[in-house]
């Protein structure tokens, strides 16, 4: 197939249309897991089965999650970065409507495997497509873009899982996301051009396949910032996974108002993720992420500390959780961007392994609270605090002995740039040892 594409094409407010089909990629796969969560009852009810294997069905979305990315990152080296996108969407919308046809749990368990292993392609793929086109802080700029969809889809997704299930059953909300996966199809063909250079391919020679991932996880310039976001993640998604339990079954919310709830924390990391996007027109990701770090064990001190001495007051705890969201959209762009920084020869390992990495321990920090006696506040707020102060200790670690950091004096991209490439503006990844930078440039003689 052949780009039809504009690359410099732009909405109205001056984002790349690129940029936007890449959130919408990235959306795929939480809208995948957030639109059909309101509709686990009834699909316990219509497949004759228990809750407990009806939750499989997640269970199963996540480890192809994490299996699908480590894939696709190979393949996107090798190939390019349309082609995989496209099989990836075409696995998505043959399972989604495996999954609006299944006739038993155990079916409907296996092609969410299947349909995890399709929608895995855009997260992965979009942050390679991002490396491609921009240096580290505009990556960071364009990672806080796709955060505001990563915030949105758990306040949009619900409601339409909830409509539709409503009006067309739980069926209809797996035809629904078959719809949206052809429409990504389309666009893809229509506003994507292929960003990796045939010069630039990869082997598919396993040997060399774990060899670059072996080669990633070696260096700390890698390591450090994407272990940072994927422990930061970790206490997001143990909020996720009980936060309904300690908010309606404990505090006795309404489900309408923990809806509210789970709405306005949301926008608090939809606001700080575009806080993040102008802080970087000043600030370089290294800079922003070490700062905000210390703020996260904080928040999650906040929302423990009034649990531990057994204040049974709500708002504490609504306050804590709100600051611990909004932090995460200053960490997890500049994480990732740093992370993927200097690996342009190995972008979509990078991207997958980063990827990989943030569901992996997104999923241990949702089922390390089976570990507490009681899945209450203070197991959740417990597991949030846990995380966090991980993430501050391996990003201390990270830095090794080196003084404090110093932002480095360089051009910085105009708001509307989004193409830059590191070469461009002898940006390098400051924060972490190890990292790439530019030779220096011989001194001419006379």
């Amino acid at each position: 197939m052949h780009d039809h594409s504009d690359p410099d094409s732009t909405t109205a407010s001056g984002v790349p249309l690129w940029l936007v089909l890449l959130a919408a990629l990235t959306a795929i796969g939480p809208l995948s897991i957030d639109m059909y969560l309101p509709a686990l009852p009834a699909i316990a009810s219509g497949l004759d089965s228990g809750p407990g294997a009806v939750q499989s069905t997640l269970s199963s979305f996540l480890i192809g999650m994490v299996l699908g990315q480590l894939a696709y990152g190979p393949l996107s080296d090798r190939f390019g970065r349309k082609p995989p996108i496209y099989f990836g969407l075409a696995i998505y919308i043959v399972a989604s409507l495996a999954c609006a046809t299944a006739t038993s749990v155990e079916a409907l368990i296996a092609w969410r495997f299947v349909q995890a292993i399709g929608a895995s392609a855009g997260i992965v793929i979009g942050r390679a497509v991002i490396r491609d086109r921009t240096d580290s802080t505009g990556a960071a700029r364009a990672l806080s873009l796709l955060m505001l969809v990563m915030g949105a889809a758990p306040i949009l997704a619900p409601m339409i899982g909830g409509g539709m299930l409503t009006f067309v059953g739980w069926r209809g909300i797996f035809v629904l996301l078959a719809a949206a996966g052809a429409l990504l199809f389309v666009g893809v063909h229509v506003a994507m051009v292929e960003t990796l250079r045939p010069g630039k391919r990869a082997s598919l020679n396993p040997s060399r396949i774990v060899g670059n991932y072996v080669h990633l996880l070696q260096r700390r310039s890698f390591v450090g910032p994407a272990l940072c976001g994927a422990l930061a993640f970790a206490g997001m998604f143990a909020y996720i996974t009980g936060g309904p339990h300690v908010l309606i079954d404990t505090h006795g919310l309404s489900p309408q108002h923990f809806a509210l709830v789970f709405g306005v924390n949301a926008v608090g990391l939809i606001g700080a993720s575009q806080l993040n996007r102008r802080l970087l027109r000043r600030h370089g990701p290294e800079v922003i992420l070490s700062r905000a770090i210390w703020a996260l064990p904080a928040a999650g001190l906040a929302a423990a500390v009034p649990v531990w001495f057994g204040v049974e007051t709500l708002l504490p705890l609504l306050l804590g959780l709100f600051a611990f969201l909004a932090t995460l959209g200053l960490i997890m762009p500049n994480a990732v961007a740093l992370a993927l920084a200097g690996t342009s020869d190995r972008a979509g390992a990078a991207s997958a392994l980063a990827g990989a990495l943030q569901f992996l321990l997104g999923t241990l920090g949702g089922l390390s609270l089976g570990l507490w006696d009681e899945v209450g506040a203070a197991a959740l707020t417990g597991t949030m605090l846990v995380s966090a102060t991980a993430a501050l200790a391996l990003h201390r670690a990270a830095l090794g002995k080196r003084p404090a950091l110093r932002e480095r004096r360089k051009p910085m991209p105009r708001p509307d740039t989004w193409t830059a490439t590191d070469a461009d503006l002898g940006a390098t990844p400051a924060t972490y040892p190890e990292a790439e930078a530019p030779a220096p440039r011989a001194r001419e003689t006379r």
